[in-house]
């Protein structure tokens, strides 16, 4: 770069133009560029990529010229596929950041905070300035925004609305910043708890659910965040320790972010529903459901609730209008998870139909980000199987990967998929094996109507009075399921 640098302005290299260490070269390029193009290289410098708008912004200044000139040295490469065309080298780019170049115009701190500012603002606007629904910009944007906001302690301003749009469509990029070189792991300023917040998020779809339990939980004790997006960390808190089996805690969170009435209080009332329905309480779980409407999925709930039941043609309906509405709503994740669900349903009674509703569920899963739907889609798969599954290997490994997970949820319904199949089969012995690890696993309360579901299925009588409090009576439920296994079994016979 020195080399070209030289030759551009007319200058036959010698072995002394080389003579200095990097640093001293990048002051030497420096000193060849107009003002102008000095002041939007720094200002570029605290970018990952750009185009000349935000160089333009980001620099403060009116023209694009000493932008358009700049973008024409080595220094500056291309990626015309990216975001920004943009960016500096990265050796050039963490030097003029961390080096005193000894310019005359040098910067002080408080000149490349004000850069920052601009930089932020910048990338701001063409987010929100943008019509549509462009995933990846408000990506771009976010990552560029969290390390901008977090380098230079900035208010987060339009960062908490792109937070918003990022969780709802529940895809999950990886969506972290780079770590500041030297930085510790402790949590100062509100946009080290935003982008910590997002980056658990994301990874929890990778982690063991008490990892992101761990790491929101540091988030919400921080009280570094506005009160909207605090809400947030409690609120997906909760859903971690829903997941782990703690469902005091997340009884707690998801009251308290029902009772503060912002954007999450439909989704913790639906919080709310599965809580009431995990421990039994079916009538309570509907009567919420019916409040909740499109904001608090209540056609999901309903579907929820219809199929322990055994009642699967509602619930596959429910789950249809639930996909539909979210395709409508444009949410991708909410239409993948509805339309699994929806699969799983089928399963149980129409295996040949189940087959077009998991082609149909994969489709809508492809380049999201859901691990627990990925594994109901899964167990969808053993259930459309059961009764003439060729061995259990797969659930094995099925199991030890939901356990990994810590989905409780998940390794239910595996369990409940193996019930089915030894039902089928007429498998008495491997029936009450699985009856004993359902005994296990719902131990604390949650999902304990499972174990009745397996004795049903089986046609075992319950070892003892249930309080499962179903909305029909225990008797209809038991025949709705074992009704299945004989018609699952009469399909295997006939093949019809």
């Amino acid at each position: 770069m020195r080399f070209l640098e030289l030759r551009r302005t007319g200058h036959t290299p010698v072995p002394a133009d080389f003579d200095h260490n990097f640093p001293a070269l990048i002051a030497r390029t420096l000193s060849d560029l107009t003002p102008d193009e000095r002041h939007v290289l720094r200002s570029v410098a605290l970018l990952d990529s750009f185009d000349l708008d935000l160089a333009t912004a980001a620099a403060g200044l009116q023209p694009e010229a000493p932008a358009l000139r700049l973008i024409e040295r080595p220094f500056v490469r291309e990626n015309p596929f990216g975001i920004w065309p943009y960016h500096l080298h990265g050796l050039v780019r963490s030097t003029i950041r961390s080096t005193d170049d000894h310019a005359d115009d040098r910067w002080s701190p408080r000149d490349w905070e004000q850069a920052a500012t601009r930089a932020l603002a910048a990338l701001g606007a063409q987010w929100q300035d943008h019509t549509g629904r462009d995933r990846t910009l408000l990506i771009g944007c976010l990552r560029q925004g969290l390390a901008l906001a977090r380098d230079f302690r900035l208010d987060l301003g339009w960062l908490t609305d792109a937070a918003w749009s990022y969780v709802a469509d529940s895809v999950w990029e990886p969506i972290a910043p780079p770590a500041r070189p030297g930085a510790g792991t402790a949590l100062e300023a509100p946009a080290d708890a935003l982008a910590e917040l997002l980056a658990a998020l994301a990874r929890r779809q990778h982690e063991h659910r008490s990892i992101t339990a761990s790491r929101l939980a540091a988030v919400t004790r921080s009280g570094l965040l506005p009160t909207d997006v605090h809400e947030m960390a409690v609120y997906y808190l909760a859903k971690a320790q829903r997941d782990l089996g703690d469902s005091a805690g997340s009884r707690a969170g998801m009251q308290l972010v029902a009772d503060g009435g912002g954007r999450l209080a439909p989704a913790a009332r639906r919080g709310l529903a599965h809580l009431a329905r995990l421990a039994g309480d079916f009538p309570t779980a509907l009567n919420t459901a019916r409040t909740l409407g499109w904001a608090g999925r209540q056609h999901r709930i309903e579907g929820d609730i219809l199929w322990p039941h055994g009642d699967m043609h509602r619930a596959a309906a429910a789950y249809a209008t639930a996909r539909d509405q979210a395709a409508h709503h444009g949410v991708a994740g909410e239409r993948a998870t509805s339309q699994a669900q929806r699969a799983l349903v089928l399963a149980f009674t129409d295996p040949d139909r189940a087959d077009d509703e998991l082609h149909l569920a994969e489709q809508y899963l492809t380049g999201l980000d859901l691990r627990a739907t990925g594994f109901t889609l899964r167990i969808a798969a053993l259930v459309r199987d059961a009764g003439a599954l060729p061995g259990l290997d797969t659930a094995r490994a099925l199991r030890a990967e939901i356990r990994d997970a810590g989905i409780t949820a998940a390794e239910a319904d595996l369990e409940l998929a193996l019930a089915f199949h030894h039902a089928i089969a007429d498998e008495p012995d491997k029936a009450r094996a699985v009856i004993d690890r359902l005994n296990e696993l719902t131990r604390g309360g949650d999902y304990a109507y499972y174990v009745d579901i397996a004795h049903f299925m089986a046609g075992l009588p319950l070892p003892g009075p249930s309080d499962i409090r179903w909305t029909e009576s225990a008797e209809h439920v038991r025949s709705a399921w074992h009704s299945l296994v004989l018609a699952r079994q009469e399909h295997l016979r006939t093949g019809s």
